[in-house]
Protein backbone atom coordinates (compact mmCIF):
# COMPACT_ATOMS: atom_id res chain seq x y z
CA UNK A 1 0.00 0.00 0.00
CA UNK A 2 0.92 3.47 -0.64
CA UNK A 3 0.83 6.31 1.62
CA UNK A 4 1.21 9.71 0.35
CA UNK A 5 2.44 12.31 2.62
CA UNK A 6 0.02 15.46 3.93
CA UNK A 7 0.66 18.80 2.26
CA UNK A 8 0.14 22.53 3.10
CA UNK A 9 0.05 23.75 -0.62
CA UNK A 10 -3.20 22.53 -2.99
CA UNK A 11 -2.64 19.81 -5.05
CA UNK A 12 -3.34 21.31 -8.45
CA UNK A 13 -2.31 24.50 -7.73
CA UNK A 14 -0.82 26.27 -10.55
CA UNK A 15 2.42 27.22 -9.07
CA UNK A 16 3.38 23.47 -7.81
CA UNK A 17 5.13 21.41 -9.88
CA UNK A 18 6.12 18.27 -7.89
CA UNK A 19 6.75 14.46 -8.36
CA UNK A 20 3.91 14.38 -5.81
CA UNK A 21 1.39 16.32 -7.98
CA UNK A 22 2.26 14.35 -10.49
CA UNK A 23 1.10 10.82 -9.39
CA UNK A 24 -2.42 12.54 -7.80
CA UNK A 25 -2.94 13.89 -11.76
CA UNK A 26 -1.81 9.66 -12.44
CA UNK A 27 -3.91 9.04 -10.24
CA UNK A 28 -6.91 11.18 -11.29
CA UNK A 29 -6.41 10.02 -14.73
CA UNK A 30 -6.87 6.03 -14.07
CA UNK A 31 -9.74 6.79 -11.58
CA UNK A 32 -11.10 9.38 -14.39
CA UNK A 33 -11.08 6.11 -16.68
CA UNK A 34 -12.85 3.72 -14.50
CA UNK A 35 -15.72 6.02 -13.87
CA UNK A 36 -16.09 6.73 -17.36
CA UNK A 37 -16.45 3.32 -18.34
CA UNK A 38 -18.88 2.54 -15.59
CA UNK A 39 -20.88 5.85 -15.71
CA UNK A 40 -24.58 5.23 -17.82
CA UNK A 41 -24.43 6.45 -21.22
CA UNK A 42 -27.96 7.40 -20.74
CA UNK A 43 -27.09 9.63 -17.76
CA UNK A 44 -28.14 13.35 -18.67
CA UNK A 45 -24.77 15.24 -18.74
CA UNK A 46 -26.22 18.49 -18.59
CA UNK A 47 -27.55 17.53 -14.71
CA UNK A 48 -24.71 18.62 -13.20
CA UNK A 49 -26.19 17.81 -9.68
CA UNK A 50 -27.28 14.69 -10.92
CA UNK A 51 -24.17 13.75 -12.34
CA UNK A 52 -21.49 15.08 -9.05
CA UNK A 53 -24.00 12.58 -6.98
CA UNK A 54 -23.30 9.59 -9.61
CA UNK A 55 -19.68 10.02 -9.36
CA UNK A 56 -19.95 10.87 -5.71
CA UNK A 57 -21.38 7.39 -5.30
CA UNK A 58 -19.03 6.04 -7.57
CA UNK A 59 -15.79 7.70 -6.55
CA UNK A 60 -15.02 5.82 -2.96
CA UNK A 61 -15.19 1.96 -5.03
CA UNK A 62 -13.14 3.34 -7.74
CA UNK A 63 -10.06 4.96 -5.39
CA UNK A 64 -10.06 1.83 -2.97
CA UNK A 65 -9.42 -0.32 -6.02
CA UNK A 66 -6.43 2.06 -6.87
CA UNK A 67 -4.74 0.56 -2.87
CA UNK A 68 -3.48 4.19 -1.98
CA UNK A 69 -3.84 6.09 0.97
CA UNK A 70 -4.61 9.80 0.44
CA UNK A 71 -5.70 12.67 2.97
CA UNK A 72 -8.98 14.32 3.29
CA UNK A 73 -8.03 17.25 1.76
CA UNK A 74 -6.38 15.30 -1.40
CA UNK A 75 -9.68 13.03 -1.58
CA UNK A 76 -11.46 16.46 -1.75
CA UNK A 77 -9.17 17.92 -4.24
CA UNK A 78 -8.72 14.65 -6.06
CA UNK A 79 -13.36 14.37 -7.18
CA UNK A 80 -13.42 18.30 -7.77
CA UNK A 81 -10.69 17.27 -10.46
CA UNK A 82 -12.42 14.51 -11.52
CA UNK A 83 -15.71 16.87 -11.72
CA UNK A 84 -13.76 19.24 -13.77
CA UNK A 85 -12.51 16.65 -16.46
CA UNK A 86 -16.15 14.86 -16.49
CA UNK A 87 -18.31 17.70 -16.18
CA UNK A 88 -15.56 20.64 -16.98
CA UNK A 89 -12.80 21.79 -19.16
CA UNK A 90 -9.82 19.81 -17.26
CA UNK A 91 -6.84 21.33 -16.13
CA UNK A 92 -7.82 24.66 -17.50
CA UNK A 93 -11.33 24.76 -15.42
CA UNK A 94 -9.21 26.11 -12.24
CA UNK A 95 -7.87 29.04 -14.20
CA UNK A 96 -11.30 29.70 -15.68
CA UNK A 97 -12.73 30.29 -12.35
CA UNK A 98 -9.80 32.21 -11.03
CA UNK A 99 -10.89 36.23 -11.48
CA UNK A 100 -7.31 37.36 -11.54
CA UNK A 101 -6.85 35.34 -14.79
CA UNK A 102 -7.72 37.37 -17.93
CA UNK A 103 -6.76 35.29 -20.78
CA UNK A 104 -5.95 31.67 -21.20
CA UNK A 105 -3.34 30.58 -23.65
CA UNK A 106 -2.61 26.56 -24.49
CA UNK A 107 0.06 26.13 -26.91
CA UNK A 108 -0.02 22.59 -26.98
CA UNK A 109 -0.76 20.00 -24.53
CA UNK A 110 2.59 20.71 -22.14
CA UNK A 111 2.64 24.47 -22.20
CA UNK A 112 -0.64 27.20 -20.46
CA UNK A 113 0.02 30.24 -20.19
CA UNK A 114 -1.75 32.96 -18.66
CA UNK A 115 -1.95 36.68 -18.44
CA UNK A 116 -2.58 38.07 -14.82
CA UNK A 117 -2.64 41.82 -14.70
CA UNK A 118 -1.27 42.26 -17.86
CA UNK A 119 1.45 40.60 -17.52
CA UNK A 120 2.03 37.17 -19.25
CA UNK A 121 3.38 34.08 -17.50
CA UNK A 122 3.64 30.28 -17.78
CA UNK A 123 1.85 27.87 -15.58
CA UNK A 124 3.03 23.96 -14.36
CA UNK A 125 -0.67 23.00 -15.97
CA UNK A 126 -0.83 20.03 -18.57
CA UNK A 127 -2.86 17.56 -20.02
CA UNK A 128 -1.77 14.48 -20.29
CA UNK A 129 -1.58 14.23 -24.02
CA UNK A 130 -2.57 15.57 -27.88
CA UNK A 131 -5.76 13.72 -26.88
CA UNK A 132 -6.98 14.50 -23.70
CA UNK A 133 -6.62 18.43 -25.00
CA UNK A 134 -8.61 17.38 -28.02
CA UNK A 135 -11.39 15.57 -25.78
CA UNK A 136 -11.55 19.30 -23.71
CA UNK A 137 -11.94 20.74 -27.02
CA UNK A 138 -14.43 18.22 -28.26
CA UNK A 139 -16.46 19.16 -25.23
CA UNK A 140 -16.02 23.10 -25.31
CA UNK A 141 -17.40 23.45 -29.43
CA UNK A 142 -20.05 20.52 -29.37
CA UNK A 143 -23.05 22.22 -26.68
CA UNK A 144 -22.13 25.43 -29.17
CA UNK A 145 -22.85 23.79 -32.07
CA UNK A 146 -19.70 23.60 -33.85
CA UNK A 147 -17.24 21.57 -34.76
CA UNK A 148 -13.62 21.58 -35.27
CA UNK A 149 -11.88 19.01 -37.72
CA UNK A 150 -9.22 18.65 -40.18
CA UNK A 151 -11.40 20.40 -42.58
CA UNK A 152 -12.06 23.04 -40.35
CA UNK A 153 -9.07 23.52 -38.10
CA UNK A 154 -10.16 27.26 -36.92
CA UNK A 155 -13.29 27.72 -34.77
CA UNK A 156 -14.39 30.76 -32.68
CA UNK A 157 -16.58 30.01 -30.33
CA UNK A 158 -18.53 31.75 -26.81
CA UNK A 159 -18.46 29.55 -23.58
CA UNK A 160 -21.38 29.89 -21.36
CA UNK A 161 -19.81 32.44 -19.08
CA UNK A 162 -19.25 34.91 -21.98
CA UNK A 163 -15.81 33.96 -22.48
CA UNK A 164 -14.30 33.84 -25.86
CA UNK A 165 -12.28 31.40 -27.28
CA UNK A 166 -10.38 30.75 -30.55
CA UNK A 167 -9.37 27.27 -31.17
CA UNK A 168 -7.00 26.06 -33.93
CA UNK A 169 -5.57 22.32 -34.54
CA UNK A 170 -3.16 21.03 -37.03
CA UNK A 171 -2.52 20.37 -39.85
CA UNK A 172 -2.56 24.70 -39.33
CA UNK A 173 -0.81 24.36 -36.53
CA UNK A 174 2.18 22.98 -35.43
CA UNK A 175 2.72 22.98 -31.89
CA UNK A 176 -0.73 20.72 -31.84
CA UNK A 177 -3.81 22.14 -30.73
CA UNK A 178 -3.89 25.73 -29.40
CA UNK A 179 -6.92 27.10 -27.51
CA UNK A 180 -7.04 30.67 -26.72
CA UNK A 181 -9.69 32.17 -24.07
CA UNK A 182 -10.35 35.67 -23.41
CA UNK A 183 -12.00 36.09 -19.82
CA UNK A 184 -14.67 38.76 -19.36
CA UNK A 185 -15.49 39.78 -15.89
CA UNK A 186 -19.00 38.97 -14.90
CA UNK A 187 -19.68 42.02 -13.40
CA UNK A 188 -18.63 44.35 -16.20
CA UNK A 189 -16.59 47.28 -15.13
CA UNK A 190 -17.84 50.27 -14.84
CA UNK A 191 -15.75 54.00 -15.91
CA UNK A 192 -15.21 53.93 -11.73
CA UNK A 193 -13.66 50.96 -12.08
CA UNK A 194 -11.44 51.80 -15.01
CA UNK A 195 -10.42 55.09 -13.79
CA UNK A 196 -8.98 53.56 -10.47
CA UNK A 197 -6.96 51.73 -12.63
CA UNK A 198 -5.59 54.59 -14.51
CA UNK A 199 -7.20 54.16 -17.85
CA UNK A 200 -9.38 56.62 -17.63
CA UNK A 201 -9.59 60.43 -16.04
CA UNK A 202 -12.87 62.06 -14.71
CA UNK A 203 -12.46 65.07 -17.80
CA UNK A 204 -12.77 62.27 -20.35
CA UNK A 205 -15.43 60.31 -18.49
CA UNK A 206 -17.67 63.88 -18.52
CA UNK A 207 -16.61 64.48 -22.28
CA UNK A 208 -17.47 60.64 -23.38
CA UNK A 209 -21.03 60.89 -21.55
CA UNK A 210 -21.74 63.83 -23.19
CA UNK A 211 -20.79 62.82 -26.55
CA UNK A 212 -22.60 59.32 -26.25
CA UNK A 213 -25.81 60.95 -25.14
CA UNK A 214 -25.58 63.64 -27.92
CA UNK A 215 -25.07 60.62 -30.60
CA UNK A 216 -21.55 61.50 -31.74
CA UNK A 217 -19.87 58.91 -33.96
CA UNK A 218 -17.33 57.33 -32.78
CA UNK A 219 -14.45 54.65 -32.79
CA UNK A 220 -12.27 52.90 -30.40
CA UNK A 221 -9.28 52.16 -31.58
CA UNK A 222 -6.34 50.14 -29.75
CA UNK A 223 -4.05 46.79 -30.14
CA UNK A 224 -4.90 43.39 -29.49
CA UNK A 225 -5.72 43.14 -25.53
CA UNK A 226 -5.75 47.04 -24.87
CA UNK A 227 -9.29 47.03 -23.53
CA UNK A 228 -11.36 48.21 -26.65
CA UNK A 229 -14.22 45.58 -25.90
CA UNK A 230 -14.01 46.58 -21.78
CA UNK A 231 -14.26 50.93 -22.82
CA UNK A 232 -16.61 49.59 -25.43
CA UNK A 233 -18.64 48.58 -22.90
CA UNK A 234 -18.37 51.72 -20.56
CA UNK A 235 -19.56 53.81 -23.50
CA UNK A 236 -22.82 51.62 -24.38
CA UNK A 237 -23.57 52.49 -20.52
CA UNK A 238 -24.12 55.77 -20.92
CA UNK A 239 -27.17 55.22 -24.00
CA UNK A 240 -30.38 56.03 -22.83
CA UNK A 241 -32.65 53.17 -21.56
CA UNK A 242 -35.56 54.38 -23.89
CA UNK A 243 -33.00 53.99 -27.23
CA UNK A 244 -33.27 50.73 -28.92
CA UNK A 245 -29.97 49.46 -29.35
CA UNK A 246 -28.59 46.24 -31.96
CA UNK A 247 -25.53 45.34 -30.85
CA UNK A 248 -23.77 42.81 -33.70
CA UNK A 249 -20.65 40.86 -33.28
CA UNK A 250 -18.72 38.03 -34.03
CA UNK A 251 -18.96 36.39 -30.76
CA UNK A 252 -21.01 38.55 -28.39
CA UNK A 253 -19.28 39.93 -25.83
CA UNK A 254 -20.48 42.77 -24.99
CA UNK A 255 -22.26 42.83 -21.71
CA UNK A 256 -24.85 46.00 -21.94
CA UNK A 257 -27.11 46.68 -19.25
CA UNK A 258 -30.22 48.57 -21.02
CA UNK A 259 -33.59 46.63 -21.65
CA UNK A 260 -34.11 47.25 -25.22
CA UNK A 261 -31.42 45.56 -26.90
CA UNK A 262 -31.01 43.06 -29.69
CA UNK A 263 -27.95 40.89 -29.83
CA UNK A 264 -27.00 39.69 -33.14
CA UNK A 265 -24.36 37.04 -33.43
CA UNK A 266 -22.31 36.20 -36.96
CA UNK A 267 -22.42 32.22 -38.42
CA UNK A 268 -20.18 30.22 -39.55
CA UNK A 269 -20.42 28.10 -42.60
CA UNK A 270 -21.75 24.75 -41.51
CA UNK A 271 -20.09 21.33 -43.40
CA UNK A 272 -21.28 21.66 -46.35
CA UNK A 273 -20.33 25.33 -46.64
CA UNK A 274 -23.45 26.91 -46.33
CA UNK A 275 -25.14 29.14 -44.11
CA UNK A 276 -22.47 31.35 -43.12
CA UNK A 277 -23.94 34.72 -42.20
CA UNK A 278 -21.32 37.56 -42.06
CA UNK A 279 -21.27 40.90 -39.30
CA UNK A 280 -21.91 42.79 -43.18
CA UNK A 281 -24.99 40.66 -43.43
CA UNK A 282 -26.27 41.50 -40.19
CA UNK A 283 -25.03 45.38 -40.62
CA UNK A 284 -27.39 45.79 -43.49
CA UNK A 285 -30.39 43.92 -42.12
CA UNK A 286 -29.92 45.62 -38.87
CA UNK A 287 -30.82 48.60 -40.55
CA UNK A 288 -34.48 47.68 -41.52
CA UNK A 289 -35.02 46.68 -37.88
CA UNK A 290 -35.46 50.46 -37.07
CA UNK A 291 -32.45 50.93 -34.13
CA UNK A 292 -31.97 53.90 -32.58
CA UNK A 293 -27.99 52.63 -32.17
CA UNK A 294 -25.71 50.35 -33.58
CA UNK A 295 -23.04 49.11 -32.41
CA UNK A 296 -20.67 46.80 -34.11
CA UNK A 297 -18.19 44.57 -31.26
CA UNK A 298 -15.40 45.27 -34.19
CA UNK A 299 -15.04 45.70 -37.93
CA UNK A 300 -12.87 44.10 -39.77
CA UNK A 301 -14.03 43.97 -43.57
CA UNK A 302 -16.33 45.40 -46.41
CA UNK A 303 -18.98 46.20 -43.05
CA UNK A 304 -16.97 49.33 -43.06
CA UNK A 305 -19.01 50.45 -46.03
CA UNK A 306 -22.40 49.51 -44.68
CA UNK A 307 -21.45 51.27 -41.08
CA UNK A 308 -20.56 54.65 -42.54
CA UNK A 309 -23.36 54.98 -45.14
CA UNK A 310 -25.62 54.06 -41.96
CA UNK A 311 -23.47 56.97 -40.34
CA UNK A 312 -24.45 59.00 -42.49
CA UNK A 313 -27.64 58.47 -43.62
CA UNK A 314 -29.47 59.13 -39.71
CA UNK A 315 -28.05 56.25 -37.81
CA UNK A 316 -25.90 58.41 -35.78
CA UNK A 317 -24.44 57.93 -32.01
CA UNK A 318 -22.81 54.63 -33.72
CA UNK A 319 -20.14 52.83 -31.98
CA UNK A 320 -17.42 50.28 -32.99
CA UNK A 321 -13.66 49.28 -32.77
CA UNK A 322 -11.28 47.64 -34.78
CA UNK A 323 -7.39 47.49 -34.46
CA UNK A 324 -4.79 50.14 -35.08
CA UNK A 325 -1.58 50.90 -33.80
CA UNK A 326 -2.56 54.63 -33.85
CA UNK A 327 -5.97 56.72 -34.16
CA UNK A 328 -4.09 57.90 -37.55
CA UNK A 329 -3.64 53.93 -38.64
CA UNK A 330 -7.05 53.45 -37.64
CA UNK A 331 -8.61 55.59 -40.77
CA UNK A 332 -6.43 53.83 -42.87
CA UNK A 333 -7.18 50.93 -41.69
CA UNK A 334 -10.70 51.92 -42.69
CA UNK A 335 -10.18 53.40 -46.11
CA UNK A 336 -9.27 49.43 -46.75
CA UNK A 337 -11.88 47.70 -45.13
CA UNK A 338 -13.75 50.20 -47.25
CA UNK A 339 -12.24 48.42 -50.72
CA UNK A 340 -12.67 45.03 -49.05
CA UNK A 341 -16.61 45.23 -49.73
CA UNK A 342 -15.76 45.53 -53.55
CA UNK A 343 -17.06 48.83 -54.22
CA UNK A 344 -14.90 50.59 -57.03
CA UNK A 345 -14.97 53.85 -55.31
CA UNK A 346 -11.69 56.32 -55.45
CA UNK A 347 -9.96 57.41 -52.58
CA UNK A 348 -11.03 60.64 -52.34
CA UNK A 349 -14.67 59.51 -52.14
CA UNK A 350 -13.80 56.90 -49.09
CA UNK A 351 -12.34 60.23 -46.89
CA UNK A 352 -15.30 61.83 -47.77
CA UNK A 353 -17.31 59.25 -46.18
CA UNK A 354 -15.43 58.52 -43.49
CA UNK A 355 -14.54 62.17 -42.56
CA UNK A 356 -18.35 63.17 -42.48
CA UNK A 357 -18.86 59.80 -41.05
CA UNK A 358 -16.28 59.55 -38.09
CA UNK A 359 -16.35 62.43 -35.04
CA UNK A 360 -14.40 60.88 -32.43
CA UNK A 361 -11.80 58.77 -32.01
CA UNK A 362 -10.82 56.92 -29.05
CA UNK A 363 -7.18 55.31 -29.02
CA UNK A 364 -5.73 52.98 -26.34
CA UNK A 365 -2.48 51.53 -25.64
CA UNK A 366 -0.86 48.24 -23.29
CA UNK A 367 2.37 49.38 -21.60
CA UNK A 368 5.00 47.88 -20.62
CA UNK A 369 3.50 47.50 -16.94
CA UNK A 370 0.60 45.98 -18.07
CA UNK A 371 -1.91 48.60 -17.59
CA UNK A 372 -4.10 49.62 -20.25
CA UNK A 373 -4.54 53.21 -20.77
CA UNK A 374 -6.30 55.76 -22.90
CA UNK A 375 -3.84 57.94 -25.03
CA UNK A 376 -5.64 59.61 -27.24
CA UNK A 377 -9.09 61.40 -27.70
CA UNK A 378 -9.05 63.28 -31.80
CA UNK A 379 -11.65 64.69 -33.31
CA UNK A 380 -11.93 64.10 -37.02
CA UNK A 381 -12.51 67.17 -38.41
CA UNK A 382 -13.17 67.03 -42.04
CA UNK A 383 -11.30 67.14 -45.37
CA UNK A 384 -8.12 69.17 -45.76
CA UNK A 385 -7.18 68.53 -50.19
CA UNK A 386 -6.78 64.83 -50.35
CA UNK A 387 -5.92 64.41 -45.95
CA UNK A 388 -8.49 64.08 -43.18
CA UNK A 389 -7.49 66.37 -40.53
CA UNK A 390 -7.47 64.98 -37.34
CA UNK A 391 -7.22 67.28 -33.45
CA UNK A 392 -6.26 66.10 -30.15
CA UNK A 393 -8.60 66.64 -27.67
CA UNK A 394 -6.90 64.97 -24.82
CA UNK A 395 -3.58 63.27 -25.14
CA UNK A 396 -1.35 60.63 -22.70
CA UNK A 397 1.46 62.33 -21.41
CA UNK A 398 4.33 59.87 -19.77
CA UNK A 399 6.27 61.47 -16.80
CA UNK A 400 8.60 58.79 -16.23
CA UNK A 401 8.78 55.63 -14.92
CA UNK A 402 9.13 54.24 -11.30
CA UNK A 403 8.88 50.92 -9.42
CA UNK A 404 8.19 49.09 -12.91
CA UNK A 405 5.34 51.34 -13.13
CA UNK A 406 4.39 54.17 -15.78
CA UNK A 407 3.64 57.44 -14.69
CA UNK A 408 1.83 59.74 -16.35
CA UNK A 409 -1.89 60.86 -17.52
CA UNK A 410 -4.10 62.02 -20.27
CA UNK A 411 -4.33 65.74 -20.46
CA UNK A 412 -6.09 68.48 -22.32
CA UNK A 413 -4.85 69.83 -25.57
CA UNK A 414 -6.42 73.10 -24.85
CA UNK A 415 -8.54 72.48 -27.90
CA UNK A 416 -12.60 72.80 -27.49
CA UNK A 417 -14.00 70.29 -30.33
CA UNK A 418 -16.04 71.25 -33.07
CA UNK A 419 -19.08 68.37 -31.92
CA UNK A 420 -19.18 70.06 -28.82
CA UNK A 421 -22.14 72.15 -30.74
CA UNK A 422 -23.93 69.06 -31.61
CA UNK A 423 -23.09 68.41 -27.32
CA UNK A 424 -25.07 71.51 -26.47
CA UNK A 425 -28.16 71.38 -29.00
CA UNK A 426 -28.39 68.17 -26.89
CA UNK A 427 -29.16 69.89 -23.79
CA UNK A 428 -25.60 69.55 -22.49
CA UNK A 429 -23.26 71.83 -21.10
CA UNK A 430 -19.85 71.03 -20.81
CA UNK A 431 -17.34 73.10 -18.28
CA UNK A 432 -14.58 75.01 -20.28
CA UNK A 433 -11.79 74.16 -18.20
CA UNK A 434 -12.53 70.30 -19.27
CA UNK A 435 -10.20 71.53 -22.58
CA UNK A 436 -8.31 73.33 -20.53
CA UNK A 437 -4.47 74.14 -21.80
CA UNK A 438 -2.32 71.92 -20.39
CA UNK A 439 -0.49 70.71 -23.78
CA UNK A 440 0.70 73.20 -26.90
CA UNK A 441 -2.88 72.25 -29.18
CA UNK A 442 -0.40 73.59 -32.54
CA UNK A 443 1.55 70.05 -31.88
CA UNK A 444 -1.41 67.72 -32.38
CA UNK A 445 -2.76 68.88 -35.54
CA UNK A 446 -2.26 65.99 -37.55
Amino acid sequence: MTVMKRRTKPILAPDTATSESREMLQLASRIRDKILDRLDPQLDISNTRLVRQTIARMFPQALAEENVVISRTERLVLFEQLIAEILGYGPIEALLRDSSVTEIMVNGPKAIYVERHGKIEKTTLTFENREHLLRIIERIVTPLGRRVDESSPMVDARLPDGSRVNITIPPISLVGPVVTIRKFAKIPFTDQDLKRMGTLTDGFIELMRACVKARINMIVSGGTGSGKTTLLNVLSGYIPHNERIITIEDAAELQLRQEHIVTLEARPPNIEGRGQITIRDLVINTLRMRPDRIIIGEVRGGEALDMLQAMNTGHDGSLTTLHANTSRDALRRLETMVLMAGMDLPVRAIREQVSSAIDCMIHLARFSDGTRKVVQVAEVQGMEGNVIVMQDIFRFVQTGFKDGRVLGGLQPTGVRPKFCRKIKEAGIELPPQLFGATLDPASYRT
